[in-house]
């Protein structure tokens, strides 16, 4: 059997280029003492004017429940956010982005934008197409890979 060197994979291409996103984003971030799960609230909200609740931004961001509880009460301590109860479910606290919040994640947002258009730029617009729909398509088999893992390991 022909082994592919480790650094060929394309597990280890994603994981590195992630990394690499990543450390770029902590980096500007950390200048306005965000996280990139706080930035990544922050950006949500700013796109629901009515606000979410803890479970639809843990989805939104990829997290669990459990993970954006402190997320949530840290961005409130900062006065980023604001989180009062749901008209429709008194259990429910729906959070949205206070007046301060909005000036945080705009000023983020413009160092942020920086890499989005140089990595935007470096690629022709079909380039650019064919690589979102590559990307679309690898987080598609990863998924799936992992629903059919999890699958296996709960049937045995």
């Amino acid at each position: 059997m022909t082994e592919i060197p480790p650094e060929e994979y394309l597990c280890t291409r994603i994981r590195r280029t992630e990394q690499a996103l990543m450390a770029h984003h902590e980096a500007v971030l950390r200048g306005y003492g965000l996280t990139m799960t706080q930035y990544t609230v922050l950006l949500t909200l700013s796109r629901e004017p009515d606000g979410l609740s803890g479970a639809q931004l843990a989805r939104a961001c990829g997290v669990t429940q459990q993970t954006m509880a402190p997320v949530l009460t840290g961005l409130q301590k900062k006065d980023l956010i604001r989180r009062e109860t749901s008209p429709v479910h008194a259990k429910v606290l729906i959070a949205s982005l206070t007046e301060p919040g909005r000036t945080v994640l705009d000023r983020a947002y413009q160092e942020v934008i920086v890499l989005e258009r140089a990595l935007s730029q470096a690629f022709t617009p079909a380039e650019h197409a064919a690589l979102c729909d590559l990307l679309e398509r690898a987080r598609d088999v990863l998924t799936e890979q992992t629903h059919r893992a999890a699958e296996e390991k709960g049937a045995r």
